[in-house]
């Protein structure tokens, strides 16, 4: 019996994730083409910021006809999400450098610095949510709330630079700049340095690594740290309010296990929800972040061609981001049949 249990189980699961995969094609169909024809509406032509504003036009016509920039713009797509489809991203008009390399030199660096900031905003905002749950309207909850809301209303590029500015400048107590300081490698094996350093047993870049990470990590995960605490105080709010609660109160339980298995695990959905959608706006929030700390990630580097007007350098790196928050609203949507079986049959 436990065994048909669990095999009607595993099929429910799997027409559910099967289900949520054909829902996500049409976004990713749509996506490309709003990355597409954004990419499009960029002012300025490639060739021209390639060749000087005083190239011939003979000269520019030439090159235009080398990207393929004079052919129709239905035409453009169908060639490029082609060559997607086949695994190519194209080459970057600038040094004819393959793009896929490239995005695969410097993504770590992006991911490096996201999951850093995603982990601290998740380990410090929820247990903040719920404790100002727990103390409602306390000068502990006001407290958490305020830090709350200016860490959602500053932006991001103001934080970076009073950061760089009263830590980097005035008290040097961290770096500013970069991954590591000139002179300290580190042997690539994942790519991201602080876990290579520790697998390598490069305790000096370990440190060198971390400590090029704390400014930037700090001002990345400001928003999400606040977002989560918010979200967290409130799914805990309305749980705490629910009947079985108050039952599990009235049984003798032990206030941490009501609050640990029952309010907690009960809240978790929305906050499940919350981290993924932040994974996905870190990687692109990363832009700003990874500019202001000359940080070598892809956000740093589209910020770049976007200046340059390498149009297959923005596409590819667009959709990437884009596909990232379509993968990741995925993991989120299996996730949740994992905390809360009875979605897989909603």
């Amino acid at each position: 019996m436990a065994r048909l249990s669990f095999f009607k189980g595993g099929i429910a699961l799997g027409k559910y994730i099967f289900r949520r995969i054909l829902e996500a094609l049409p976004v990713v169909i749509g996506v490309s083409i709003l990355v597409f024809t954004l990419v499009r509406l960029i002012p300025g032509d490639p060739a021209t910021v390639l060749l000087g504003e005083r190239a011939s036009p003979e000269n520019v016509a030439a090159l235009r006809e080398r990207l393929g920039l004079n052919r129709s713009l239905p035409e453009q797509y169908f060639i490029w999400i082609g060559n997607i489809l086949q695994g190519d991203l194209g080459t970057t008009i600038r040094g004819n450098v393959p793009i896929a390399a490239e995005i695969q030199r410097r993504f770590p660096a992006t991911i490096e610095l996201s999951l850093s900031a995603l982990f601290l905003a998740t380990v410090l905002g929820v247990p903040i949510g719920v404790i100002s749950a727990l103390r409602r309207n306390s000068w502990i909850d006001t407290l958490s709330m305020f830090f709350a809301l200016f860490g959602v209303s500053i932006p991001v590029f103001v934080l970076g630079l009073l950061l760089i500015f009263l830590f980097g400048v005035q008290l040097s107590l961290f770096p500013f700049v970069s991954r590591l300081d000139s002179g300290v490698e580190v042997q690539a094996i994942t790519g991201l340095y602080v876990i290579d350093s520790v697998l390598t047993g490069n305790w000096v870049g370990f440190w060198d690594a971390l400590e090029h990470l704390v400014l930037p990590t700090l001002t990345l995960m400001t928003i999400p740290l606040a977002i989560i605490a918010r979200i967290t105080r409130s799914a805990m709010l309305e749980v705490l309010n629910q009947d079985y609660i108050r039952t599990a109160y009235a049984k003798g339980l032990p206030g941490s296990m009501v609050i640990r298995r029952h309010a907690l695990r009960n809240a978790l959905l929305p906050v499940v929800t919350i981290i993924g959608l932040q994974l996905g706006a870190l990687l692109s929030g990363a832009v700003l972040t990874e500019t202001i700390f000359s940080w070598p990630g892809i956000g740093k580097w589209l910020f770049d061609n976007i200046i340059a007007r390498d149009y297959p350098i923005i596409q590819a790196v667009t959709l990437l981001i884009a596909m990232i928050y379509v993968v990741v609203n995925l993991a989120v949507d299996i996730l949740y049949t994992f905390i809360d079986p009875r979605v897989r049959n909603a």
